[in-house]
């Protein structure tokens, strides 16, 4: 098992302050276990969206995004005072200075999801070590991965409250350890694949920056917002507005005089007034 590499930086915010903006009480975390670490990534992505603004901007207003920054003090002011949310590099990298502040041995890895560009460090999950590592992971579209997962298969993986197990294997890839898979129905599907070769916020800078800006990169164009309910997920576009629930999808149309209105009450996001600001 390789070290975890030390945080990027230790003095980035108020962990009591994450946990707020996460529905969490401080009185609920006790140790650095799975228990904790469970309740943790659960509450993350049921109350911090996966969305893009930063990138494509608002599609109503059409005011442009003032671009992804991965410097831990940002991502702190992103997610937490600003109440937003984030693409994997964000999501992930604020949620790992949060568990490193709490106690967790944290480990920053790379991935390369699996169908899309696939760029070097296309992706970045946690790893933490824990009685064994476990997989951690709160910067992932539908689905969402809501439990840590541990490194080592178990014969029938759990399902979890949208219907969806998820499983790591070993990976028959000369580039990869491990392959990160779930399954809706009878067939498992492959998301990523990934090494636990430890890494810093940095190491993701190059492709975070061309993920955002080259025009063939899947992020670049409509926005796009989603994040995971109790027993599903929901989606927002600037055209519909969709709830997953049971394997089930109930879609309708969404006008640009609601979409804003959907975007406070449903995934709590609400753009400063200041058309200058930067999304």
């Amino acid at each position: 098992m390789t070290p975890s590499t030390p945080p990027d930086d230790s003095r980035v915010g108020d962990a009591s302050a994450y946990l707020s903006r996460i529905a969490v009480s401080p009185a609920e975390v006790g140790d650095a276990d799975l228990d904790t670490l469970a309740r943790l990534q659960r509450a993350h992505v049921t109350s911090v969206p996966f969305e893009t603004f930063s990138i494509n901007g608002d599609p109503v207003s059409g005011r442009a995004g003032g671009g992804v920054s991965l410097s831990p003090t940002r991502l702190y002011e992103k997610v937490v005072e600003q109440e937003r949310g984030g693409f994997c590099f964000e999501l992930n990298g604020a949620f790992g200075w949060l568990l490193d502040a709490l106690g967790f041995e944290v480990t920053r890895l790379a991935a390369r999801m699996v169908g899309a560009i696939e760029l070097p460090a296309n992706h970045h999950p946690l790893l933490v070590t824990l009685d064994r590592p476990y997989l951690v992971d709160v910067g992932m579209g539908q689905p969402m991965l809501r439990a840590p997962l541990p490194l080592t298969p178990t014969e029938s993986p759990p399902t979890d409250e949208a219907g969806v197990q998820w499983r790591v294997v070993g990976s028959d890839r000369p580039d990869a350890e491990y392959l990160l898979q779930y399954r809706t129905d009878e067939s498992w599907q492959d998301r990523y694949v990934f090494d636990t070769t430890p890494r810093s916020l940095s190491y993701f800078a190059a492709t975070c920056e061309y993920l955002q800006s080259a025009p063939e990169s899947g992020f670049v164009g409509t926005p796009s917002v989603t994040m995971a309910t109790p027993d599903g997920s929901v989606k927002l576009t600037p055209e519909t507005f969709s709830e997953t629930r049971g394997g089930e999808t109930e879609e309708r149309a969404v006008t640009a005089e609601a979409y804003h209105d959907l975007l406070a009450e449903t995934f709590g996001i609400v753009f400063p007034a200041d058309e200058t600001v930067d999304l």
